[in-house]
Parts: C-alpha cells; sequence; structure tokens
C-alpha cells in the first residue's frame, strides 16, 4: 500500500484570496468580515440582542442577522463603518506598499 502524502500550502492572510477570488474583491470581502466581527464583538460585550444593538444602531434587525450571519455580501464597507462608529467602535485603515 502507497504512502498517502500532504501538501500544505501556506496561506496568503486572506482566505477569500486562498479561494480564488480576484485580488480586488478579496481584499473587499476581507474588510467586510472585519468590520462585522468588530460589531459581533461589540455586541456580545454590550450584552446585546440582536434587536436591542438594532436599537442602538438606528436601524432594523435583519441588518444586524446579516452581520451575525456574516452575510456581508449584502452589505457596503461605507455602511459597516457608520455602524462601527455608531457603536463607538474605532475603525483604521493601515496601507502596507
Amino acid at each position: 500500500m502507497k504512502k498517502a502524502t500532504t501538501r500544505i500550502t501556506r496561506g496568503s492572510r486572506n482566505v477569500f484570496l486562498d479561494l480564488g477570488f480576484p485580488p480586488h474583491e478579496a481584499a473587499v470581502m476581507l474588510l467586510r468580515c472585519q468590520l462585522a466581527e468588530a460589531l459581533r464583538q461589540w455586541m456580545a460585550r454590550e450584552g446585546l440582542t440582536q434587536a436591542q444593538a438594532a436599537k442602538r444602531l438606528g436601524v432594523v434587525q435583519p441588518r444586524i442577522s446579516e452581520i451575525v450571519r456574516n452575510k456581508v455580501d449584502k452589505l457596503s464597507l461605507d455602511y459597516l463603518v457608520g455602524l462601527c462608529t455608531k457603536a463607538g467602535v474605532s475603525v483604521a485603515v493601515k496601507l502596507a506598499a
């Protein structure tokens, strides 16, 4: 019997890029996921339900549900940055050349 070989490939630090998305789409999707994660952490820290978070952020509960379920393809970067700002979550962009 032949011994199976395992091949390990180092990731790029962007799962979307590793999945084959074009670089520009992968970068935007990763940023959206990071912002959504920051909002989920804020909700957990504050002990908020989706309805409570929606009320504090001035949005409808289904939008919060999309964030909780990581349906970030439906949300723009502008929208997510705005929600983070309303939640008091600091957002910064670090550029690398």
